[in-house]
């Protein structure tokens, strides 16, 4: 402390009533915090504590005890005890304990340098792309930059080498260059699979030996994992899912290995799964999952699981493992889930189930800065409703016509949730069309049109309200739902159907307009629809949906639903009252 050292026995006595006067020079000397006491000395009288009398004598009223107010020699730690054990990763915090004690130097191990060489003749360099995009049939060469960050995150060093064609004489001979650099692991991304272009094995086998082709996990089955001049070589998948999750499982126990560190282990926690999820025996399969607490269970909505998804990960709040031995949860079971996100974010997340809307990922953002979250899982309209029965969900998203009464919602909410207490909120209203190429080259107009045999139709998936209302308009036109081709072919989403328009997969969905538009696609416009938010009572005290509601009533998730068209907000944010 800052102050007077004194011995602590000139103090004795002191009180209220009794005070006790010390002379500056002889009794008491003048200290700041962190300097040794003078001779003679063993406690400090704190600066505000001190009453001058006069300039060299002042009062106290406190009596104080040996090393009061001071830290004694050897508090921390004493010469000959160890501050840091070995193949211990240095902290912020460690280098402070290691400059405490003298410690200026130590010795560490060097930082593996791991080539990473992205392989692909249809691959184009990021630097390359122009504002435009890649030029048509070419792929944006991104794999080697995030599997660089996850090298730079495990204290590695990343190089990342060139692109180099599909060509086996070419693949060799910059396998043969990595392996006489300095480099200790060496990373050959795509070319692992059994394709005719895919010579990453057979370069491998070249020049070394390949231990592995092929691993029981989904994503990530082409994995290889090689020795090269007894330098680990890893074929990694090229799909940007399974390259991730395959360098995670293999590539990083290599370099913690390398550097001396134990196996790093994600926290897990547990939850129950929003809908059943089917996986295949006999692989290992990573699930990723959106997670939310519902009540005082933790919901885990599975996200999309293709191995080319990346924003699956992006998305995701942790990475749900189903054994090869098993097919599958089924709904509702209670799971391990290995979190992504900090367990505060998923207290803070708002979990919604049901129809799916472009207006989500702009409530999703514009919660953002008040500190709430938005998980989102599309099953449709009444899938949502059920969520909502089986507690799974604060929020169900919906737009279910009733054909007699032309009301949306709340006859499926009677049907449905008769024993639920819930309130309904104006969502939007949004057009609903035929979304179809650009200049309509199939003059598609009308639901006869459908029938043609020319057109190839893309739906959206049973219980979905977009399907509720395509059903409902052939069943007014007297069209059989047998006689329209690709009736069968369901996506889950407004967005989904519009890229199998886009690529020619079929000539026309059902859909809004603001997904044709995103894409460019012309729309033909059918109905006004309302979509709608479910919410049960109970949970329209928690802040986080008190949070929703500010968000979607206020003026700037107003401005920008407008700006994507097709949508009107006149009433959002208002209660729907049961009939």
């Amino acid at each position: 402390m800052d102050g007077f050292a004194v011995s602590a026995r000139d103090t004795f006595g002191a009180g209220p009533d009794n005070l006790v006067r010390l002379h500056v020079g002889t009794q008491a000397r003048p200290v700041n915090t962190g300097r040794p006491l003078p001779p003679e000395t063993d406690a400090v009288v704190m600066i505000e504590n001190v009453n001058f009398v006069d300039e060299d004598t002042f009062e106290i009223d406190q009596a104080l005890v040996p090393w009061q107010n001071v830290r004694k020699v050897g508090e921390d730690f004493v010469a000959s005890e160890m501050i840091l054990p070995g193949r211990h990763q240095i902290t912020p915090y460690d280098m402070g304990a290691l400059l405490a004690g003298g410690v200026v130097s130590v010795n560490v191990t060097a930082r593996p340098r791991v080539i990473i060489v992205p392989t692909g003749s249809e691959l184009v360099p990021i630097d390359k792309m122009g504002e435009t995009g890649p030029p048509h049939g070419l792929t944006p060469e991104f794999n080697s930059v995030v599997l660089a960050g996850l090298v730079e995150q495990a204290g590695g060093v990343a190089v990342r080498h060139e692109i180099v064609a599909d060509d086996f004489e070419s693949i060799k001979a910059v396998l043969e260059e990595s392996v006489r650099s300095d480099a200790n692991l060496i990373v050959i991304n795509a070319g692992s699979s059994a394709g005719s272009e895919d010579y990453t094995a057979a370069a491998i086998r070249d020049l070394g030996e390949v231990l592995v082709h092929g691993v029981a996990m989904m994503p990530g089955k082409p994995t290889i994992l090689g020795v090269v001049q007894d330098k680990p070589v890893m074929g990694n998948p090229g799909y940007p899912v399974s390259a991730i999750l395959s360098f995670e499982s293999f590539g990083l126990p290599v370099l913690e290995a390398m550097q001396g560190l134990p196996r790093h282990h994600r926290p897990v926690t547990t939850a129950v799964t929003a809908r059943k999820i089917p996986s295949k025996l006999g692989r290992e399969e990573f699930f990723r999952v959106k997670l939310g607490k519902v009540g005082e269970k933790q919901v885990a909505a599975s996200l999309p699981r293709g191995a080319g998804s990346i924003t699956t990960l992006t998305r995701a709040d942790g990475i749900l493992r189903i054994p090869s031995r098993s097919e599958g949860v089924e709904q509702g079971a209670e799971v391990t889930v290995e979190l992504l996100r900090t367990p505060a974010r998923i207290d803070r997340t708002v979990v919604v189930i049901g129809s799916h809307d472009l207006t989500l990922d702009v409530l999703a953002d514009e919660l953002i800065p008040r500190d709430v979250f938005l998980s989102s899982s599309h099953v449709g309209s009444l899938g949502g409703l059920l969520a909502l029965k089986k507690d799974n969900a604060h929020v169900a998203t919906s737009h279910l016509l009733d054909e007699e009464t032309g009301t949306y919602n709340w006859s499926y909410i009677k049907k449905y949730l008769p024993e639920i207490a819930v309130k309904v909120f104006h969502g939007v209203m949004r057009e609903q069309g035929f979304i179809v190429p650009k200049g309509n080259p199939k003059s598609i107009r009308t639901f006869m049109d459908l029938t043609r045999e020319d057109v190839t139709f893309v739906n959206r998936q049973a219980g979905a309200g977009t399907r509720v209302l395509l059903d409902h308009h052939l069943d007014k036109a007297g069209i059989d739902p047998s006689s329209i081709r690709g009736y069968e072919l369901e996506e889950y989403t407004h967005t989904t159907v519009a890229v199998a328009v886009l690529s020619g997969v079929a000539d026309v969905g059902m859909g809004v307009l603001a997904a044709a538009r995103a894409l460019g696609l012309d729309f033909v416009p059918v109905a006004v629809e309302q979509y709608d938010l479910v919410i049960p009572e109970k949970y329209l005290n928690d802040e986080k949906i008190v949070t929703l509601l500010e968000t979607i009533r206020g003026a700037s998730f107003k401005e920008r639903v407008l700006a994507l068209g097709g949508y009107g907000v006149d009433r959002t944010g208002e209660e729907i009252p049961e009939p």
